[in-house]
């Protein structure tokens, strides 16, 4: 996606070199539609310079911080040397992310995505998440409750969760069910704790996958299960609450698995 406007004083841009003078360089901003900035000679590095080109390249990706916007002139005015390694490292990261977020959107809503569809779903990301990307990643890891504040319609939220589960890599995720088990037998309390062990995985879970058991009120029990990604968490989800209907109901038990709570204790 590119910004319709012009750059804030202060802000800090993504371009590529498009022309090198004597005087300074020419960069593409790449960010914005059809807007170029100059940086003098004095900002494209600190102390003085012999020759521009030792110091930039022609298609050269840059990271440049926008020092004056003359919009009435089509001016921009840039600063290559106010840009440290840190800011640069984080701004072009920031700058691949949206390119991410932007290639989602098409397998969201298609290639042929028309401009109005764009422009309201990325409105809608950006006023909640400060970024595309963001909202995709919190898709992701929270699902439709992520979006559900957003003015976004039902249609909409299930195309970027759908497309954001099947795509994002995100650090880890967590989810969270409730499965209630109940017992008639004399021995009903031992029987409901060979459950929660079961439930527990006796051990066999992968060391990449955190899986907690806990009481909230009874006939209910938490399982949250913390993984690498949404596909792995919801599977070891599924079968922790498998393992345990199946050990209870061969003993004569009930269980049954639900995502909402509904204990009114914590």
């Amino acid at each position: 996606m590119k910004y319709s406007g012009w750059p804030d004083p202060g802000e800090l841009v993504v371009g590529r070199v498009e022309e090198i003078e004597d005087f300074g360089v020419f960069v593409d901003l790449v960010e914005y539609e059809d807007r170029e900035g100059l940086s003098h000679i004095s900002e494209v590095a600190s102390g003085w310079i012999k020759n521009v080109r030792d110091h930039v390249s022609e298609d050269q990706r840059v990271v440049a911080k926008v020092l004056d916007v003359d919009t009435s002139a089509q001016q921009i005015d840039l600063s290559l040397k106010d840009v440290n390694d840190h800011q640069r490292k984080d701004k072009i990261q920031e700058w691949k992310n949206e390119q991410k977020a932007d290639n989602w959107m098409e397998l969201a809503f298609g290639e042929d995505v028309d401009e109005d569809t764009y422009t309201a779903v990325a409105n809608a990301l950006l006023a909640e998440f400060g970024s595309m990307y963001d909202g995709f990643e919190q898709a992701a890891i929270h699902g439709h409750e992520a979006l559900e504040e957003s003015d976004l319609s039902e249609d909409r939220i299930d195309a970027i969760v759908e497309t954001a589960r099947e795509n994002v890599s995100v650090p880890y995720v967590t989810v969270t069910g409730y499965v209630d088990l109940t017992s008639a037998a004399p021995d009903g309390v031992e029987v409901i704790r060979e459950a929660l062990e079961a439930a527990e995985g006796n051990g066999a879970v992968p060391e990449e996958v955190e899986l907690e058991v806990t009481y909230v009120g009874s006939p209910e029990y938490r399982i949250r299960v913390k993984a690498p990604d949404y596909k792995t968490a919801e599977s070891h989800l599924e079968e922790s609450a498998d393992r345990a209907a199946a050990n209870i109901e061969a003993a004569g038990g009930e269980a049954t698995f639900h995502r909402d709570r509904r204990s009114d204790e914590e």
